[in-house]
C-alpha cells in the first residue's frame, strides 16, 4: 500500500525486520523444547538468545543465488552464531516457520484493528446520543419514506460494528494457529511437545491437522471478514455523502478552515473522506475472492497461494487500519444540522403522514383497500401540487375522511412524537448489544 493511505503501526507488521524477528523467535522457542527433549545441546537455544540475529541487506543478497527466502535466512542467523547453527530449524520445514510467522502477523493486525473498531465505537456512541431525538426524514428507494432520528440512523452503523467487532474476534481465534510438524505434517522428524511449546508461547494453538501448512479456509474467513467490515465502512460512507449532497445538506464532513474543495471552483466543500473511503472498501474487499481461491490447494502443500497472500495481506491490512481510522475523524467531527433537516422533513407537505392516516382510516370501520385509495388520491394532490397544498389540508376538505375522523384526530395523525416514542429503547438495545 502507498505511503498516503498507511499508517506506521499497521506497516511496521509487514516490514521485513518484524517478518524475520517473527522467523527468529519461532526457531529459538522451537531449540529451546528440542533442547529440553535432548534432541539437541542446550548451547543452541543459548546461542540464539545471546548472539541470534540477522541481516536483511546480506538475507537479501544469498536469496538472489538460493531462491529461497528461509534458508537465506538462516544462513544469515548461521553467521551470527556459529557452530550451533547445525541444529536450528532441525526437523523442521518451512511452512512451520512462514505459517506460523503469518499467523503471528494476521494476530498483530487483528488486534490493532479492534483497537480501530473500539474508537470507531465510541465515536458513534457519542454521537448517537447526541442525536438520539433530532429528527429527520427516513427514506426508502431514496425517496422520502417516514420521520426517524439521526440518532437512531447512527445506531444501526453503531450495531453493524459491534458486529463486525465480535466477528473480527472469532476469525482472529480461527487463524490463530501454530505448525511445527515438519514435512507432510507428520511428525516424523519432530516431536508434536516442540509444537505445543511454540505455540503457548505465542499465544497461538496448534493446528489440528496441518498438511505442511496451515489450512487456508483460516485465512480466507478472516479476509471474509475484512470484506464485511469494508461493506460497513462503504455503507455509512455512502450515507455521508448523500447526506452532503446541496439538495439535501443534513451533514457533512468537516471542512477544515484552510482547506480547499476544488482547484476551479472556491466554493466547493466535497465529502472526499467518505469518497476515499468508498474507495478503499474496494481495496479490502479486492482482497477476498483471491483467499477463497487459495483454499483449494496441490496434495499437502503448494505455493500457489504464496504470492497471493504476500500481495493481499500488508494491501487488505493497511486499508482497513488507515479506513477505519478515516472513519472515526469523519464521525468524530461530523457537522450535522438539524434545522435542515427538519425542513426536509417537512419538503412534501405532509405526505410523511400518509401511513398513520391509513391506519386511522381502517380503524375508524373502513376496508384497507377502500382506506389506501382514499389516503392515495389525496397524497398525489399534495405531490403534483409541489409545495402549495398539504396532505392536512387535503385531508380536511375530504368528504370521505372527515366523515370518519374529527379534526382532533386529524391533528393527532400529524404528530411527530408518535415516530419518536420508541426510538430511546431501540438505541438503548442498540448500545448495549
Amino acid at each position: 500500500m502507498i505511503p498516503r493511505y498507511t499508517r506506521p503501526e499497521m506497516a511496521s507488521i509487514f516490514e521485513p525486520e518484524n517478518r524475520f524477528k517473527i522467523w527468529l523467535e519461532i526457531e529459538t522457542l522451537a531449540c529451546e523444547k528440542m533442547a529440553q527433549l535432548g534432541v539437541i545441546p542446550e548451547s543452541c537455544p543459548k546461542a540464539l538468545r545471546e548472539k541470534g540475529g540477522f541481516d536483511i541487506a546480506r538475507i537479501d543478497e544469498i536469496e538472489a543465488e538460493v531462491k529461497h527466502d528461509v534458508i537465506a535466512f538462516l544462513t544469515s542467523v548461521a553467521e551470527h552464531i556459529g557452530e550451533d547453527s547445525r541444529y536450528v530449524h532441525q526437523g523442521m520445514t518451512s511452512s512451520d516457520v512462514v505459517d506460523t510467522c503469518f499467523s503471528v502477523q494476521l494476530t498483530q493486525a487483528a488486534d490493532l484493528l479492534l483497537k480501530d473498531l473500539d474508537a470507531l465505537l465510541a465515536a458513534l456512541k457519542r454521537r448517537v446520543l447526541e442525536h438520539k431525538e433530532t429528527l429527520c426524514i427516513g427514506r426508502s428507494h431514496g425517496i422520502h419514506a417516514e420521520p426517524t432520528t439521526f440518532g437512531l440512523k447512527l445506531a444501526g452503523h453503531y450495531a453493524a460494528f459491534s458486529r463486525a467487532k465480535e466477528r473480527l474476534i472469532r476469525a482472529r481465534e480461527e487463524i490463530a494457529m501454530c505448525t511445527i510438524s515438519g514435512a507432510v505434517g507428520t511428525y516424523a522428524t519432530i516431536s508434536p511437545e516442540v509444537e505445543a511449546y511454540v505455540a503457548e508461547k505465542l499465544g497461538l494453538k496448534p493446528e489440528t491437522v496441518a498438511t505442511q501448512i496451515i489450512p487456508r479456509d483460516r485465512h480466507a474467513i478472516f479476509f471474509v471478514t475484512l470484506g464485511v467490515i469494508a461493506s460497513s465502512i462503504e455503507n455509512i460512507s455512502i450515507e455521508i455523502r448523500h447526506l452532503q449532497r446541496t439538495e439535501v445538506r443534513e451533514a457533512e464532513e468537516y471542512f477544515d478552515k484552510n482547506q480547499k474543495g476544488s482547484s476551479a471552483m472556491p466554493h466547493k466543500r466535497n465529502p472526499i473522506s467518505s469518497e476515499n473511503l468508498t474507495g478503499q472498501a474496494r481495496i479490502i474487499r479486492a482482497a477476498v475472492t483471491p483467499a477463497l481461491e487459495n483454499v483449494a490447494l496441490w496434495h499437502e502443500r503448494d505455493i500457489s497461494h504464496s504470492a497471493v497472500e504476500r500481495t493481499i495481506l500488508p494491501d487488505a491490512l493497511i486499508s482497513a487500519d488507515y479506513a477505519l481510522n478515516r472513519l472515526t475523524g469523519v464521525i468524530d467531527k461530523l457537522l450535522v444540522y438539524p434545522e435542515t433537516m427538519k425542513d426536509n422533513l417537512e419538503k412534501m407537505g405532509g405526505l410523511v403522514f400518509s401511513q398513520r392516516t391509513l391506519l386511522a382510516l381502517t380503524q375508524a370501520g373502513i376496508s384497507r383497500e377502500d382506506a389506501y385509495r382514499i389516503v392515495q388520491r389525496n397524497a398525489m394532490k399534495v405531490w403534483e401540487s409541489k409545495g402549495s397544498l398539504k396532505l392536512f389540508d387535503a385531508l380536511s376538505s375530504d368528504e370521505d375522511v372527515i366523515a370518519r375522523l374529527d379534526e382532533e384526530k386529524l391533528k393527532d395523525i400529524f404528530d411527530y412524537r408518535h415516530y419518536t416514542a420508541h426510538i430511546n429503547s431501540i438505541i438503548e438495545r442498540a448500545l448495549s448489544a
